[in-house]
């Protein structure tokens, strides 16, 4: 499978693409090089139907499989990734179809040719993000912060020593929210290398900085130091994420500071 030819790629320009909305997608604010897009995934039987309209054979016979609520899910993003790529690659929906990687994760194929535009999608109860580049590695990940059971047995599983013991200080509500913190970062990390979860999350720590609180910066994985990550909190009062993306060599390293609109979706009436 070869690589969609630069004259018949990105017909939409990534600024273009951060500035559009769709009818229950919408962008937030993203970074030179990473378009961000929230997708609303409350229930809508108009919004579902649509939907629904634009996923292919494969796609609805696995919308078929789901229970409800994760088939809604499933088919609201679907459908405004599919409208998002179609825009950005200049393409039909005919002609758009995924194929994954080894490790699962998948890529966009136009006409039978694999595109180099990189995306990933994350989802989580009512909220959705996809994140969106013109090549690179990216990671985006989503969510509600809902209680856990076992927390404490969970931190363990997944979070290194000194993340374990920041997490050890606090209790109740803004435990959990330094959690989902922390675990939307790492996940999103993972997300981006593309490894799955042969990743082990325990056995690397977030930078410093980040755990102290700040908004962005920038990740090696102990065992790949050479590739750099920028990463940035995308958490609203709504829900935690966060976004991390392959920084090409020499990109200055990712300034601190609110580079997202997160402003909250309007209430349902």
């Amino acid at each position: 499978m070869t690589a969609v030819a630069d004259e018949t790629a990105a017909k939409l320009p990534l600024q273009a693409l951060a500035a559009s909305a769709g009818p229950w997608w919408k962008p937030l604010a993203g970074t030179a090089s990473v378009a961000i897009i929230h997708v609303d995934l409350r229930p809508d039987t108009v919004h579902e139907w649509e939907a629904f309209g634009w996923l292919d054979s494969e796609e609805r016979a696995a919308w078929q499989r789901y229970l409800p609520d994760p088939r809604r899910r499933f088919s609201l993003c679907r459908a405004a990734l599919r409208a998002i790529l179609c825009d950005y690659l200049g393409c039909t929906n005919e002609r758009l179809s995924f194929a994954t990687s080894d490790h699962g994760k998948p890529f966009a194929v136009v006409a039978g040719e694999r595109s180099g535009v990189a995306f990933n999608v994350s989802h989580s109860i009512s909220h959705g993000l996809i994140a969106l580049a013109p090549s690179g590695r990216l990671g985006i990940d989503v969510e509600e912060r809902v209680p856990k059971q076992s927390l404490d047995v969970l931190i363990e599983s997944v979070m290194g020593a000194e993340e374990q013991s920041q997490l050890a200080s606090l209790e109740g509500h803004e435990k959990l929210e330094l959690f989902y913190r922390f675990w939307t970062f790492k996940e999103a990390l993972i997300k981006a290398l593309g490894t799955g979860f042969s990743t082990d999350p325990s056995l690397f720590q977030l930078p410093c900085s980040i755990r102290r609180g700040d908004k962005s910066g920038v990740f090696r994985f102990p065992h790949l130091p050479g590739t750099a990550w920028g990463l940035e909190d995308l958490s609203t009062e709504e829900y935690a994420a966060a976004l991390a993306y392959e920084l090409p060599l020499g990109q200055p390293s990712p300034s601190s500071g609110a580079h997202f609109d997160s402003t909250p979706l309007p209430q349902e009436a």
